[in-house]
């Protein structure tokens, strides 16, 4: 007797034990993933907060550091993930970058270059941030980038002792950002990318009392490069109908002043 009691015992255990790791992993499945992509294995520090909120809220995160221009480069150097919250490392057996987005629902770049942002544009692949772009947009994956990034390489503003550059490629730098948004890239601030995320991930703004208020209606019918100039700051947020006109003086004040226009 005491032989068939220790029996169902047993087997009531695993069948509890069974339906607790099913459980685990139906609850693991269902937790979104973020790709995040950093310069170097430094520049994720800044952006702990946001990974703690994004935890939060259920959203794991793979994150990969690209060290030096050998690994941000195509060849021979591949990409492996480690697993949700974990580094992913380089290896020569691992899936290529191209891969890399089927397995999550949003890609995160903090911050871009000029060089990498002139390959999305205009088509090219050749490092590791310009292929994963591609193949996210390609399958149709949201991708989010920082816009307040000065388009110079980590690397090279420790070379050249350099925060920003030259006028000439600001001017450049600025036009590939505007093609980017043409393309379907979500461009916020670096301390926004958490916000991003979740609306891009939900399909609905989340509340932010600082972007209401840097939001601003225009309701007559032509925008002038002085209107923008006295009523607009920069990263604000401009809302048009979209039977106003705003002459080429406005639109490259806009520009300069990182200004997003809505057409509604």
């Amino acid at each position: 007797m005491d032989h068939n009691m220790n029996v169902e015992l047993k087997e009531l255990i695993e069948t509890i034990v069974r339906d607790l790791l099913e459980k685990a992993n139906s609850a693991q499945k269902t937790r979104k993933k973020v790709l995040f992509i950093f310069c170097d294995s430094s520049a994720h520090e800044s952006f702990v907060d946001q990974f703690i909120m994004l935890d939060n809220k259920e959203i794991s995160y793979d994150v990969v550091f690209l060290d030096g221009e050998t690994s941000a480069w195509l060849g021979l150097q591949q990409i492996e993930s480690t697993g949700s919250t974990k580094v992913i490392a380089a290896d020569e057996w691992a899936p290529a970058p191209l891969e890399l987005p089927k397995e999550y629902e949003v890609v995160a770049i903090p911050e871009i270059d000029l060089d990498d942002a002139a390959r999305i544009v205009l088509g090219l692949k050749g490092s590791v941030k310009a292929e994963i772009v591609f193949s996210a947009l390609t399958l149709g994956k949201p991708v989010i980038i920082g816009e307040d990034v000065p388009g110079i390489k980590r690397a090279d503003r420790r070379t050249l002792k350099k925060l920003c550059l030259p006028p000439a490629y600001q001017k450049l730098f600025m036009q590939y950002k505007e093609d980017l948004k043409n393309m379907g890239v979500i461009l916020t601030k670096q301390e926004r990318i958490y916000e991003a995320i979740l609306e891009t991930l939900s399909g609905s703004p989340t509340p932010s009392s600082e972007k209401e208020g840097k939001r601003k209606r225009f309701e007559g019918i032509v925008v002038t490069a002085d209107w923008v100039h006295d009523y607009l700051e920069e990263n604000d947020s401009l809302i048009v109908n979209k039977k106003v006109l705003i002459t080429p003086q406005a639109k490259d004040l806009l520009n300069e002043k990182r200004i997003e226009v809505k057409f509604v």
